[in-house]
């Protein structure tokens, strides 16, 4: 247990499993009250996380403050009454993490459907821009505390830096994260707001756990990572946590890959 964010109220989407979950739990073991939102609350089947059974909100709320909010990311007044309810409960907003994303498997862009493609738009993108919309529009209403008015931090993808084999829709989308955060990062620095984004690599995931389960893909994965093994939740949760907090008070527009070195060839 820690104390780098104390205080602060955090609310973090996609919750309920797999990179949300860790970073939802690592957040209230610094010390933030954390508000839960997904679109349900229990994690989803898959996964390799501890005490599955038992939703976030629950597991937070045995040492600290939480809340669960059930939200569609995707959708305008989901997310506009996510974080509405989240400073009428708590009084304030520090963190966001715009974590919420789905993957709908390999497939090239002649074979993805439209349907598809404007599934993975509206989760993995546009539910970035949302989040960001209220987010700041609130944190621009308080006083700056340790030196920030508050953290945005995104969670994109390696596959928003580079292209990766038959996912054209994952990559267009997580590229409008990568140029979002960048591009709020420059309207919103003056107002001293930090806005940040994670890109993972390939971790263990229930999203990721198909890669994982297939021999073939599993060996594929490994050979192109030039660390020995491959990252979980858990790294990806470090790397928001310090992008929340103080430590990273000078930094914004920054994209901190949490790959193994994969995207460093």
């Amino acid at each position: 247990m820690g104390n780098r964010l104390q205080n602060k109220i955090a609310v973090v989407t996609g919750s309920s499993s797999g990179n949300g979950r860790a970073i939802a739990l690592a957040l209230a073991a610094e010390g933030a009250t954390v508000v839960c939102s997904d679109v349900r609350r229990e994690a989803r089947e898959g996964g390799y996380e501890e005490n599955a059974n038992v939703p976030t909100d629950e597991l937070i709320v045995a040492q600290g403050k939480s809340q669960y909010i059930d939200a569609d990311a995707g959708n305008y007044a989901s997310m506009d009454n996510l974080v509405t309810t989240a400073v009428n409960s708590f009084g304030r907003l520090d963190v966001m993490v715009n974590n919420a994303g789905i993957f709908t498997g390999l497939h090239t862009i002649v074979d993805e459907t439209e349907e598809d493609y404007d599934r993975t738009m509206r989760i993995n993108s546009k539910s970035v821009w949302l989040g960001s919309k209220f987010a700041i529009a609130q944190m621009l209403t308080q006083d700056p505390v340790d030196g920030s008015r508050g953290w945005v931090v995104n969670i994109a993808s390696i596959g928003g830096l580079v292209g990766l084999a038959a996912e054209s829709g994952y990559c267009a989308a997580k590229g409008a994260v990568v140029n979002l955060t960048r591009q709020l990062a420059v309207d919103f620095a003056a107002e001293r707001i930090n806005v940040n984004a994670v890109c993972p690599g390939f971790l263990a995931t229930a999203m990721v756990r198909p890669f994982l389960d297939d021999p073939e893909l599993n060996k594929a994965l490994h050979a192109k990572s030039p660390w020995p093994e491959l990252g979980t939740a858990e790294d990806v949760a470090q790397a928001t946590v310090f992008l929340a907090s103080g430590d990273a008070r000078w930094a914004t527009g920054s994209l901190l890959t949490i790959d193994g070195g994969y995207t460093a060839p």
